[in-house]
């Protein structure tokens, strides 16, 4: 039991790590989400609210595998995992957070 208490406690830190980015960038973000969808162009606040239908609307976990291996498939590059990570989780959440503000 004492032999995994290390390995507990580093991956406590980086579910830390990645709740504080998530948290710092995604509520900027739904800031701007949430001005753009009440924006009077129609056409702005229509793709902000395709957006935001896409990503409430769709499992995380699909998100994470989207952002993780699409990059490599369209561009030939891509993310490592935690930015892959942190990316998909800050989209998903800016989203939700919009419906709040």
């Amino acid at each position: 039991m004492v032999q995994f208490l290390g390995q507990l406690l580093s991956a406590s830190l980086v579910s830390l790590k990645v709740f504080v980015y998530t948290l710092l960038l995604s509520l900027p973000l739904s800031l701007l989400v949430c001005s753009l969808r009440m924006s009077k162009n129609k056409l702005v606040s229509g793709l902000v609210n395709i957006y935001i239908m896409i990503m409430r609307g769709t499992p995380l976990i699909l998100q994470l595998l989207f952002v993780y291996f699409a990059p490599y498939y369209v561009f030939g590059a891509s993310f490592s995992r935690f930015t892959a990570c942190i990316t998909a989780f800050v989209l998903n959440y800016a989203a939700y957070f919009a419906e709040i503000f």
